[in-house]
């Protein structure tokens, strides 16, 4: 269950993480998607999102504060679905049937989310707690050999 686990978080987490390194790398065609939206100061939502996600995704693939980092998730999920997804005022059909998919994407997104912070801390496999594990070493001939436990 734990490699289950851990592998559904670098999927969360990675789509995030690499969806705002996407703001980054394609900031200027996403600048000019967001000023078609009627986005106030495209450019900056733009970077600003990135940011947001980037830290999000790895707060969530690292566990490193995972409830700040989905709550970054949900920060940019909730206002970015009402604002660029508006399916409910698009004419055409097509269009509409992309808004809506992308919309309900992103609704589906934040319920993992919202479920993932109900989940005990720090979680199974997270750099928090591979740090916290000390390893003792016995140096023996030049050479460190793990000691038995205490």
């Amino acid at each position: 269950m734990r490699a289950a686990f851990v592998t559904g978080r670098m999927l969360f987490g990675g789509f995030f993480a690499w969806s705002g390194l996407n703001h980054f790398l394609s900031a200027e065609q996403l600048r000019g998607y967001a000023a078609s939206k009627g986005t106030p100061k495209p450019e900056l939502a733009v970077l600003g999102s990135g940011a947001l996600i980037v830290a999000g995704g790895l707060s969530v693939m690292t566990g490193i504060k995972p409830r700040r980092g989905l709550a970054a998730i949900l920060a940019f999920l909730v206002p970015v679905s009402f604002q660029m997804h508006r399916f409910w005022a698009v004419e055409d059909p097509v269009q509409r049937q992309l808004e809506l998919v992308n919309f309900m994407k992103n609704m589906a997104l934040a319920g993992a989310a919202l479920m993932m912070m109900q989940l005990p801390e720090p979680w199974p496999a997270s750099l928090p707690v591979l740090q916290e594990r000390e390893e003792m070493y016995v140096r023996l001939g030049g050479r460190d050999l793990q000691a038995l436990p205490a």
